[in-house]
């Protein structure tokens, strides 16, 4: 049984979970802190169904340097979502509520049974851009194309409880979260007394690890996996190993956070984190780094592929709570909790044991990008030019004109990555302000945008006077949302994007993001660099990537003498200068008050007010999704997979960008067919991240990437594949429907790391729908494995040194996998059957990646979504 006792915290007594008695002092001072919110969290629920003891001394043995195996059902406080992945979140619960009430059941059980905050912040698209009007424009814009989807949010914060809705304009999720939302620790009445605990969450976006920098637990799921998080069930999985990150020395003179974070993505993905809990630690932690500095290495945990990266909590915490508006009593609940927790970093404490610990120098940092097409592909800044001349596989071509390859069309400020940095706001803007005193100003192919995660940023660089360079050199204000990081980049100049495609050339986009997936940010900014803020500023100057700025002058000031880089960069001191009167407590304070709090444009869309939602047969947005049609009492083991077929053959790193797009709707999709054969003009297509609560369009987009390339067409690019055994090639989603029609079963076979990226469930959605079974990789990330499994497909690695290259395969092969029914289990080997023509059957051993027990019922119920709604139909039963 768990045992609670009283603690005093800021002067108020509260119950909670005896850590230092259960786990003993000594012991628990050698656990990873991260492990330490596990299993605080374990503890409170512990019961003989979900969370054994077993589990709970597998996690303790962690402190001995012992790995022993264990599951982690973990129950998150609160969950978080963003409008691309929540909407069609909500749209499954409302398909819920039916099927529900189909059974004869109460429909209204179907709700979320801990608090869930959607903030909307995906679907601005930078239409326009360096003009004043800019942002009015954007957020006009935003609600004409999508006032059919925020009238269903509107519906869903009256129809479901435990439910808020952030309304456009608000800011980043994670910047949100980070400056406002998150608690560290929770403070509330259940059963008559009061109790503290951990705040923890998870996200419907990969990039919720930003909110580790503050001490918080929690990660990016797919939407599948929050909506069982919402309705009450555990999300399990194996206990994690915990990469222990020493950090010492202090950033050389020049060098960003950003710089640094790219650094430890190259650094960390080649040492492979995937599935493994990162924690940083060492002498740096103490006033080496800001908080905010931290949040933008946590940020990107994704990138270099950990579940998570955690700042345990200390001093640095509570002084950020403070400058960010929290009260002070909040401050002091925080503090007086983790404290008698053990909970709290004190400076020179000893580390923790950790399962592998990584020595990191700061000092060795200097000043990078990432590029040209992956964020773990770090560059230093002199090595941009040779980068592009490898991408391009020719000689660069061009610029006799003045125009050619690497012309950087897209220069963008965004994203919470960077932009929860005043530092690096700030010195953007020092960096402008000197550009604009010389003379220089942006050569005129150069989109440049400003779109920050919070109406913070905008505050403090009006408040500064730096908006007003930023505007002289064309960075206005877009709007306050992902933008060109979540590939809503918006069209650039129609001059531009003719001279690109009438000479072949390749277009750049610079910007201060976390991806740069290749047909992610505008399908003619083949290639893509990510960067600190000041630089893309400096990079928007140059006009093209090809320069090395360590060197090369950016351009001519205005009495003809040339500018370089060293003549524009801030000083840490001038950044310091600013940052101590602009940005304040205050501040923030009055940014968020109006936070969830509905503005006239909000306001003024139409909401039903009924429990069930009102499907409209004709919407090209929002449709009742197909998972419960079918639905059929019991729980049926999957049959054996017979002649199964490959509907792609991929290589290394597919993401879930190539599998699930998130950009524009081209015309001549399969996608964009369906939506001009409902009467919707191209110019309505918007993204196919808005278009997620419609299945029929996400179908039609899976594997609709423009830059995909299946080795089953070699030479092609897109959404293209071999029908077998005709060898018509066809679009992948007619091919996928004439083999649904021949009742043939479907698989995909792939290299490493497949499924990096976002979380978004899409990426096993459709595929699901276009009736892939099975998807067959040398490895998987660990969030995409996840929503695999919640979709009822089943992944399986190559083992024994097979791949798909050892076994020569070209897509015209067979495969048989028998008795899934009663083999596929966690770590099982299954034997698979290849059939080639005129070649004897082959044995390829598969390793199976349902990863534990509860995968395993997940999977054979089909996926999450019909297990959720047998196990509310049972419990109306037995009510």
């Amino acid at each position: 049984m768990t045992r609670f006792r009283t603690m005093r915290l800021a002067g108020v007594e509260h119950d909670g979970i005896d850590l230092p008695g259960i786990a003993g002092a000594e012991r628990l001072a050698r656990l990873p802190y991260s492990l330490r919110v596990l299993l605080e969290n374990l503890l409170r629920h512990q019961d003989e169904d979900t969370v054994r003891q077993a589990d709970i001394d597998a996690l303790l043995a962690a402190a001995e340097g012992e790995a022993r195996p264990g599951d982690v059902a973990f129950r998150p406080a609160r969950v978080l979502m963003q409008d691309f992945t929540g909407v069609p979140g909500m749209v499954d619960l409302a398909a819920m509520r039916d099927a529900v009430a189909a059974r004869g059941g109460d429909a209204r059980r179907v709700n979320p049974m801990i608090p869930v905050d959607l903030i909307v912040d995906h679907s601005l698209i930078v239409d326009c851009a360096g003009t004043p009007d800019a942002m009015a424009r954007n957020v006009a814009h935003e609600y004409r194309r999508n006032a059919e989807r925020y009238s269903f949010l509107r519906w869903a914060q009256t129809a479901f409880g435990n439910f808020r809705v952030a309304p456009p304009g608000g800011g980043i999720l994670h910047q949100v979260n980070l400056e406002h939302v998150a608690n560290v620790v929770v403070s509330r009445e259940e059963g008559g007394r009061r109790i503290a605990y951990p705040d923890t969450l998870v996200g419907t976006d990969s990039h919720t690890t930003m909110i580790n920098a503050l001490g918080v637990l929690g990660w990016g799921v797919g939407g599948i996996e929050a909506e069982a998080a919402m309705l009450g069930q555990p999300l399990v999985f194996r206990l994690p190993e915990v990469v222990g990150v020493r950090l010492t020395g202090r950033l050389p003179v020049g060098a960003t956070a950003t710089d640094l974070v790219l650094t430890l993505t190259q650094r960390l993905r080649a040492l492979g984190v995937v599935e493994k809990f990162v924690e940083f630690t060492g002498p740096a932690l103490d006033g080496a780094l800001t908080l905010a500095d931290r949040a933008t290495i946590a940020n990107m945990a994704p990138e270099y592929g950990s579940t998570c990266g955690f700042f345990p909590v200390d001093r640095a915490t509570l002084d950020y709570l403070a400058a960010t508006g929290r009260d002070a009593a909040h401050c002091a609940l925080v503090e007086d909790y983790c404290r008698a927790q053990a909970m709290f970093r004190e400076a020179g404490a000893p580390e923790p044991v950790f399962s592998q610990l990584v020595e990191f120098d700061l000092g060795a940092v200097e000043p990078s990008v990432a590029g040209p097409r992956r964020p773990q592909d770090r560059l230093a800044l002199a090595d941009i030019p040779g980068s592009l001349e490898a991408f391009a596989k020719r000689p660069l071509q061009g610029w006799e004109d003045g125009f050619g390859d690497g012309a950087v069309v897209i220069a963008a400020i965004t994203s919470c990555t960077n932009t929860s940095n005043p530092a690096l706001m700030l010195g953007a803007g020092l960096l402008a302000r000197k550009a604009v005193a010389r003379g220089l100003r942006v050569p005129g192919w150069v989109k440049a945008s400003l779109t920050p995660g919070s109406r913070v940023v905008a505050r403090y660089l009006e408040k500064t006077g730096l908006q007003d360079s930023l505007d002289a050199l064309g960075f206005h204000l877009t709007g306050f949302g992902c933008g060109t990081c979540g590939g809503n980049s918006g069209p650039l100049e129609e001059a531009v994007a003719a001279r690109i495609k009438e000479r072949d050339l390749i277009g750049c986009a610079v910007l201060s993001g976390n991806r740069n997936f290749e047909g992610r940010i505008h399908p003619l900014a083949r290639a893509g660099y990510l960067m600190s803020p000041p630089l893309v500023v400096a990079l928007a100057l140059a006009g093209r990537v090809s320069l090395d700025l360590t060197r090369d002058p950016i351009g001519t000031g205005s009495d003809g003498a040339p500018v370089f880089l060293s003549d524009l960069w801030p000083s840490a001191e001038e950044v310091a200068a600013l940052m101590q009167d602009a940005v304040t407590p205050e501040l923030y304070r009055q940014e968020y008050a109006p936070l969830f709090e509905a503005d006239d444009d909000w306001r003024a869309l139409a909401a039903p007010e009924d429990i069930r939602f009102d499907w409209q047969p004709g919407s090209t947005y929002i449709r009742r999704p197909p998972y419960f049609d079918a639905l059929e009492a019991g729980d049926p083991p999957p049959p054996s997979l017979h002649g199964a077929r490959l509907l792609l053959l991929l290589g290394d790193s597919i993401t879930t960008d190539h599998i699930s797009p998130v950009s524009a709707i081209p015309p001549q999709s399969p996608a964009g067919g369906f939506l001009a054969a409902h009467q919707v003009p191209p110019a309505e297509f918007n993204a196919y991240g808005a278009r997620r609560a419609n299945h029929e369009v996400m179908m039609r987009g899976t594997f609709a990437n423009i830059r995909l390339r299946n080795e089953m067409v070699p030479g092609t690019e897109g959404g293209l594949t071999r029908h077998q055994p005709s060898g018509e090639v066809l679009s992948i989603f007619d091919a996928a429907a004439r083999y649904r029609a021949e009742g043939v079963p479907l698989v995909v076979v792939a290299g490493r790391e497949y499924g990096t990226g976002s979380s978004r469930d899409w990426a096993a959605k459709g595929p699901r729908l276009l009736g892939v079974a099975a998807v067959i990789a040398e490895s998987f990330e660990r969030i995409h494995r996840a929503n695999l499994v919640a979709m009822g497909i089943l992944p399986l690695e190559f083992t024994g040194g097979a791949t798909r290259l050892t076994l020569g395969l070209d897509g015209s092969e067979r495969f048989d996998i028998e008795s899934l029914d009663s083999q596929a289990g966690p770590g099982a080997l299954l034997r698979a059957t290849l059939h080639r023509d005129g070649a004897p059957p082959e044995i390829v051993p598969l390793r199976c990646r349902l990863d534990s027990a509860y995968d395993a019922r997940i999977w054979r119920a089909g996926g999450i979504l019909p297990f959720m709604l047998r196990a509310l139909a049972a419990e109306g039963d037995a009510a």
